[in-house]
This record gives structure tokens, sequence and C-alpha cells, in this order.
């Protein structure tokens, strides 16, 4: 909710770029290396990388440091696929290399740290702060307000609200003040300096404004509508066109065109490579299976995976029962179905090993919602709201709910919708950085995990 064009956007979408050329022009003063032509056209393709920055100074100083980690180990990732593939790496000082690759993250960190300390304060000083008003004293309009008072990089300042109804039916307002009624906004536009009106109405109230509108058909300050919709629990929510038709998207994968080539790609690779690289363990585990309890090697239960389409998915045997119908027991702790040699691999996530090949199949992703047995599915999906949102995606081996404390039993409704938030953030927040993020800290959890069982 703010201009095209801020200072503190433009810092956004160049910090980053801008300090990874400098660090590495750093790296090259410090190993006294000339700046030659390789590593001038390395800058403007690392430049070029990184550009735009997707790092905001609103986000929390964790997500912070996370994107920024992510973002550069992928950045190396394919730089540096690149150049070993090419034969290219050979051009470059290796001391060069290792010192920019270990410093630009640290370097990017704290400009970012440095920037939320400093920034604020420049703009409070500058006196230049965005004059806006808004128009409708409902939970819409008070977030809103919220948003602004709370977020020192928008630079903008609410003048106050004007809303129809009396003072005695609007609650709260805190320190911004009612400048009036709906229809004395046009003449306030005429005497007082503001650049901009947000209409924070509920769709319902058309005529208003319609109304609203057409009073304000002189002024010069940008009109902005913040529809009630936004309130709801948009998934992926975004502008689109069908032929010259508007349509907006309130629950979507966040997965189409490019951005589903990207995580089907990585999905590939990481599970080639895992798959290629496990096979002595994959072929260890199958015989120990088979030889230390009676039952098949790979258990196959009906999961709900993309679209709420069923699917089967593999594990390695861990009990000595296969609950695949109607009424599935979820595991719990000192569970008799669990053999010895099962306990062991459903503390170490070994017996999800096969899902790999679920991935390679295209049932699922090594990153996603996790998917539940179809009974539970249909239990749950009654009981908690957005449930089957988790759906628009395929189901993964791992997800961020698991990695943010909710792996194991969900035995109460509690436990389940904090599951399904996390769920949820992970569908608007996707990145392939963020995915990168899920399965580092999978691998801690599982190291140090008391709840798998």
């Amino acid at each position: 909710m703010r201009p095209s064009f801020t200072l503190p956007g433009a810092l956004e979408a160049f910090l980053d770029p801008v300090v990874t050329m400098v660090t590495l022009a750093a790296c090259l003063a410090w190993y006294a290396h000339p700046l030659s032509a390789r590593y001038i056209i390395l800058g403007v393709i690392a430049f070029s990388l990184s550009f735009p920055g997707n790092v905001g100074f609103h986000e929390p100083p964790q997500r912070m440091v996370r994107k920024l980690l992510t973002n550069w180990l992928v950045f190396l990732v394919i730089l540096g696929g690149f150049g070993v593939a090419t034969g290219y790496m050979k051009s470059f000082t290796r001391p060069v290399l290792i010192a920019w690759a270990v410093l630009t993250p640290l370097a990017q960190i704290g400009s970012h740290f440095f920037l939320r300390w400093a920034l604020p304060k420049a703009i409070t000083g500058s006196g230049q702060q965005r004059r806006v008003v808004i128009t409708g004293v409902n939970e819409v309009g008070l977030r809103l307000l919220h948003e602004f008072e709370s977020n020192p990089y928008l630079n903008t300042r609410v003048l106050g609200f004007f809303d129809d109804r009396s003072s005695d039916r609007l609650g709260e307002l805190g320190k911004v003040p009612m400048l009036g009624r709906m229809s004395d906004l046009a003449e306030f536009m005429k005497t007082s300096d503001v650049e901009a009106i947000y209409l924070a109405l509920p769709m319902a109230s058309q005529p208003r404004i319609l109304a609203v509108l057409d009073d304000l058909k002189d002024t010069t300050a940008s009109i902005y509508f913040v529809p009630d919709i936004f309130m709801t629990d948009l998934i992926q929510g975004r502008l689109a066109n069908v032929g010259p038709m508007p349509v907006m998207a309130v629950c979507e994968t966040p997965f189409n065109g490019m951005s589903g080539l990207i995580k089907r790609a990585s999905d590939i690779f990481i599970s080639l490579m895992i798959l290629i690289l496990a096979s002595p363990i994959f072929l260890a585990l199958a015989l120990a299976v088979k030889f230390t309890s009676p039952g098949p090697i790979i258990f196959k239960q009906r999961r709900y995976g993309l679209d709420g389409k069923e699917i089967l998915v593999y594990k390695f045997r861990s009990m000595t029962t296969e609950d695949n119908g109607t009424v599935v027991k979820q595991a719990t702790k000192n569970d008799s179905r669990i053999t010895p040699l099962g306990a062991i691999l459903r503390k170490t996530s070994l017996d999800e090993l096969p899902q790999f090949v679920n991935v390679l199949q295209g049932r699922m992703s090594i990153v996603g919602p996790r998917p539940h047995a179809v009974a539970h599915n249909e239990t749950y999906r009654k009981l908690v709201k957005g449930y089957m949102v988790r759906h628009k995606v395929k189901p993964g081996i791992t997800g961020w709910a698991q990695v943010s404390g909710y792996r194991g039993e969900t035995d109460t409704i509690d436990k389940m919708e904090k599951r399904i938030d996390y769920d949820l953030e992970y569908l608007r927040n996707w990145s392939l950085g963020f995915d990168l993020w899920i399965i580092v800290k999978t691998v801690l959890v599982v190291l140090n995990d008391k709840k798998a069982y």
C-alpha cells in the first residue's frame, strides 16, 4: 500500500545486488588482485541474478536472515554449477572466490540491520512524510491504519478518517481523528495537502463508493480502493486477466508458469541425487525390513495429493499392521504396533526414503504440506477451516509445519489447526530459497526430534 517508488523500496531492490558487487571488489582489493574484465563480468552477472532484492525492511529479523542466506545459497549453486560444468571456474582465483562466498551474506545481513536502524531516523528527520486519509472506520480501515503506523518504512502519516456513522458507533480510533462525513471529503481535499485517499469501504456499498468517486473527480490525489475481500484468507491472491476482463485470484497455487518449472526441476534434481547417493542405505533398509518382521517391505498408503486427488504414498513398513481403510489410527508414543526396526526408521525419518520415488513420479514434492491418510482428511476437512486449501500443491516429504514444531501426532484439533496455519503460510510465501531453508531445517530437526514415534 505505498506508491510505486519510494526510497525504502529502491533500497530494498538495489541493496543486495550492490553489496554483492562491492564485496567482490573488496575481496579483490584484499588479495591485491587486479580488477580484470572477467571479474567485471562476474560482478555484472551477480548483480543481474540478485536484482531486484526480495527482502523487505519490514520483515522479521529471523526471516530476513533466512531469506538472505537461502538466496545466496541458490546463487552459489547456480553460478558455481555453471562454472564447474563449463570450466570457467578455473579462470578465477580460488581464495578470492572463497572469501567472496563467505563474506557476501555477512555483508548483506549487516547492511540490512544498519539500514533498519538508520532509515527510520532519516525518514523521520526529513519531515517529508506522505499524507493520506482513510474513508471507512471498519476492520479494513483500522487494519490499514495499523500497517501505516507500524511500518516506518512506508513513510506515511494518516491525517484522519471519514465516515458517515456517528462517533459513538465508531469505537476507539487512537490518536487519529475523525475529519468528517464522506460528503465532506471533496471539500477537505481542496484545502489540505493530501497525497492519497484510501477507500476502505465494503464491496456491498457500491452506491456510496460511486458517489465518493464522483465527488473526487477533480482531485489530483491518488485514490486506492481497499475491498473487504482482502480481509479473507487469500492464498496467492493476485490480479489477472481473462482477455480484456480483469479478475482476481482468491485461492491459487503458487506453482504457475516459471515457478512451477523451477519447483519441478529442483524436485527432480534433488530426488535423483539423494536416491543415487543413498542407494546402498536404501538396499540395506529394504533387506532389514524384510528379515526382521513379516510383511511387505514397502507400505503403500492412500493419501490425498494435488487438487485432492487420491495417490499412493510409499514408506518402508515400520508397523506390524497396515492401516489403510476408513479408520486409520495415528501412531502414538510407545505404540505396540511399531516394530523395533520401525522405531528407529520413524525416529530418523528413514522410513520416508521411498517417497523420493513418489517425487520422481510427480505425485509428491520434496517440500510441501505433509499428506495425511484419507481417513484423517475426511475427518479434519469438516473440523478445520481451510483444511483442503493445502491440496492446491503437491504434498511434501517435509514441510514448514514439520520443521516448526508440528511433526508427529496431531491428537487435538488445536494441533491440526496450527499445522494447517503453517501449511497455508508456506503457500503464501513460497520461494526456492524457502524450500532450501526447510530442507536444511529438516535435517536439524531429524537429528534432534522428540516428537517422532
